[in-house]
């Protein structure tokens, strides 16, 4: 072959290479950017303890067996994500994230959720041996909103606790986060538990 034959054959098969080097690695058109993952509290964000540090476990998928009762047939067709709070005295605390994708079906499931808890005090109200008692502690001005709400419980053996949680929203994604104690209405760190929950939504993305 001409060596001028030679040098034009190799230059177009370089190019021919190049080009199909980057059709395979060029991202299908229309072919979406993959979401980020919602970020979670740290312990630090949690109300302050006033005699015990928060610690937090790994984030796990599913939902945690504190949101179980409450939430769990309303979760059932979502994916979703939690982590775990304690501290050394009996104090837990719960954040779980759904992400749901579409902006009007998470505003649809907060809404349910926010529904649920009432009716979750109400069930255990019903029950044999148990006092609950709800509180709304009313919402919060945080990307799409926010909901606070509270109740305690009275066993007839003399158990009582408190809990406080919160709903809130950030486009697709719902967060949820729970906090209980031993402990009535009047131990509950309301003012601190609704600086979290704007910290848990705002910190989403």
């Amino acid at each position: 072959m001409p060596k001028r034959t030679r040098t034009g054959a190799l230059a177009a098969l370089a190019v021919a290479t190049l080009a199909a080097g980057a059709a395979l690695t060029a991202a299908p058109a229309g072919a979406a950017t993959k979401a980020p993952a919602p970020k979670f509290l740290s312990a630090s964000q949690l109300p302050p303890h006033p005699s015990s540090a928060w610690t937090a476990d790994k984030v796990t998928d599913g939902v945690p067996e504190e949101m179980q009762y409450c939430f769990g047939e309303s979760l059932l067709a979502y994916d979703s994500r939690y982590r775990t709070f304690r501290t050394e005295l009996e104090t837990n605390a719960q954040q779980l994230n759904v992400v749901v994708g579409d902006s009007a079906k998470a505003k649809a499931l907060a809404t349910r959720l926010d529904k649920e808890i009432k009716r979750c005090v109400a069930r255990m109200d019903a029950a044999p041996d148990i006092e609950a008692d709800y509180k709304s502690y009313g919402s919060l001005p945080v990307e799409e909103g926010a909901r606070v709400h509270g109740f305690a419980t009275r066993a007839s053996w003399g158990a009582m606790d408190i809990h406080l949680l919160s709903v809130g929203r950030d486009g697709g994604t719902v967060t949820v986060v729970q906090w209980g104690q031993m402990g009535d209405f009047t131990h509950a760190p309301v003012k601190a538990f609704r600086k979290t929950t704007t910290t848990a939504v705002n910190k989403l993305y």
